[in-house]
């Protein structure tokens, strides 16, 4: 797994398809559910005549958690939910998770380091069985 400034990332030899049912189905072992879908692709190609290889943004959320972070912080749900991208590149297709701690920092409110830490390892976990 990479990390990134912002992110954690993973590269797969799974189809897009196979790459999203199984982020969906690891997401959920830890938590998450997929509130919003966006197929990036598709809107760019209907709005803008923009052909682009797949790209797919999935809203995942953890109830336990975001309930938790939004006690803390009310105007956490501007942040919300945690993003992870499902795109081709090449032969191979990548996913990635947005970093929890960038918003930790983003409204230096230390009530939810702890918040953030916890995402982040339920994030990597399931970031983690897509490793190949």
């Amino acid at each position: 797994m990479e990390h990134t400034r912002y992110g954690m990332v993973v590269t797969t030899s799974r189809s897009m398809v196979e790459a999203e049912e199984a982020i969906t189905k690891s997401l959920a072992s830890e938590g998450f559910g997929i509130l919003t879908e966006i197929d990036v692709a598709a809107t760019l190609r209907e709005k803008l005549g923009v052909e682009r290889t797949p790209y797919k943004i999935l809203g995942a959320c953890n109830p336990l958690l975001a309930n938790r972070g939004l006690e803390a912080e009310a105007d956490l749900g501007l942040l919300l939910p945690c993003n992870v991208v499902v795109y081709a590149r090449g032969d191979r297709t990548v996913v990635a998770a947005l970093e929890p701690q960038l918003m930790a920092d983003v409204t230096d409110n230390p009530e939810l380091q702890e918040v953030a830490a916890e995402a982040r390892g339920r994030l990597e976990k399931a970031l983690a069985r897509l490793e190949s």
